[in-house]
């Protein structure tokens, strides 16, 4: 007689463990890439790069989001959501490390292999909020926003003080974040067991089983997602040097600059707080590129009061960032669906957000004045807005209206 028994699958951990380990994934999203600009004179010096190698160095984590977004969902197919996420931070850990050594290579293969980590960390949590976190994307979505936010804004703020520490000098705090990266894998590891594995499209129970490639709606979402990101990297990369340019002191420049990571914290959480207030998202999906169009305007035109452009640029791209991550769940029904899409979008929108900081430093050299590109972030905002109407819809992928 057989005594073999039935093993009983490993328990789910509780929402509260899962909703902190997804907060400390996020933690890691933007630390490693903010904290370069303020030390990027130092990076220069040291190793001798010119300004444009400086700003491809700077670029290359976008250009490895938009490359390896595409081929994020069938690692998670391949792995399971849960052993992507741990391989993708254990891969973050040693690409921050790897950048803080001596030598300009380690510099580049670790900026690159950080790229790779964050563009699949940034595709699977989606999918995860839409799996764990069903009947609440908005506000989970805005949670692990915020905190991406709250941990960009620390890097970079503290990346000059630890670089004075020692004479470790800047590759003090380019490596210091490999430590957060693997606290997040310590409170992911019970979680492994569990270990969902996200099935191809084909093997779905209909109606999801659409590719997104092929679904306008998914369209209307990478667009949503690609043109809010030109607008937030352009600002976030140029607007102190265009403040400076009209006569706003570098002091008063730097403040503007933490008054748009402040508030895009607030526009994070004020936005996953309306998204479940409303019957769909079009109100809030043309707000958020009104506020963006009204804020370049602003600097186009009365560059002064730079500290109101700031702070209105910041709240829509906290909000848009929240509307964007969130359609890949609430356009989706299913976490499969909604990996397929993130890896979409996020390749489009990021291919899009490494392109934009520099059509629009070339448009200035070209032209000697920063107008054309605001006038062509204007254009774009125009163009978010349609977008946003029709992503905004309240309808999902492969189910037709």
């Amino acid at each position: 007689m057989s005594t073999a028994k039935t093993l009983a699958p490993p328990a789910a951990p509780s929402p509260a463990l899962v909703l902190t380990g997804l907060l400390l994934v996020a933690g890691n999203l933007r630390a490693g890439i903010t904290t370069v600009g303020p030390v990027l004179d130092d990076v220069k010096t040291d190793i001798d790069i010119s300004s444009l190698e400086a700003s491809v160095l700077i670029s290359l984590p976008l250009l490895a989001f938009a490359l390896v977004s595409p081929f994020a969902p069938t690692l998670a197919r391949r792995l399971g959501l849960e052993r992507t996420l741990a391989a993708a931070l254990a891969t973050l850990a040693v690409g921050l490390m790897v950048r803080s050594l001596p030598g300009s290579v380690l510099l580049w293969a670790g900026t690159a292999l950080l790229g790779v980590a964050i563009a699949t960390l940034n595709v699977v949590l989606p999918a995860l909020v839409k799996r764990d976190f069903p009947q609440r994307i908005g506000q989970i979505t805005g949670a692990y926003s915020a905190t991406q936010s709250i941990f960009a804004a620390l890097a970079a703020g503290v990346a000059v003080p630890l670089a004075g520490l020692s004479a470790l000098g800047w590759r003090l705090p380019l490596g210091l974040w490999a430590g957060l990266a693997l606290i997040a894998l310590a409170v992911l590891a019970p979680q492994l067991r569990r270990n969902t594995v996200v099935l191809p499209l084909e093997h779905d129970v209909a109606p999801i089983g659409r590719s997104p490639w092929k679904s306008a709606l998914a369209w209307q979402v990478t667009a949503f997602m690609g043109l809010q990101s030109v607008a937030y990297y352009v600002l976030v990369t140029w607007l102190p040097t265009i403040e400076r340019e009209a006569g706003i002191s570098p002091t008063a420049a730097g403040v503007h600059q933490f008054l748009l990571s402040a508030f895009g914290i607030a526009g994070s959480l004020a936005c996953s707080t309306l998204i479940p207030r409303f019957r769909d998202q079009r109100a809030l999906a043309v707000l958020a590129p009104v506020f963006f169009f009204v804020a370049v305007a602003g600097i186009l035109t009365a560059p002064q009061l730079g500290v109101i452009w700031a702070s209105l640029a910041g709240t829509a791209g906290g909000g848009s960032i929240v509307l964007a991550l969130s359609f890949m769940g609430l356009r989706t029904e299913h976490h499969t669906q909604a990996a397929a899409l993130s890896g979409m979008a996020q390749s489009v929108g990021y291919l899009l957000a490494a392109a934009g900081p520099i059509a629009a430093g070339a448009l200035r050299d070209a032209t000697g004045t920063w107008a054309p590109s605001l006038v062509m972030i204007l254009v774009m905002m125009v163009m978010l807005m349609v977008a946003g109407y029709f992503a905004g819809r309240d309808r999902v992928i492969g189910v037709k209206p």
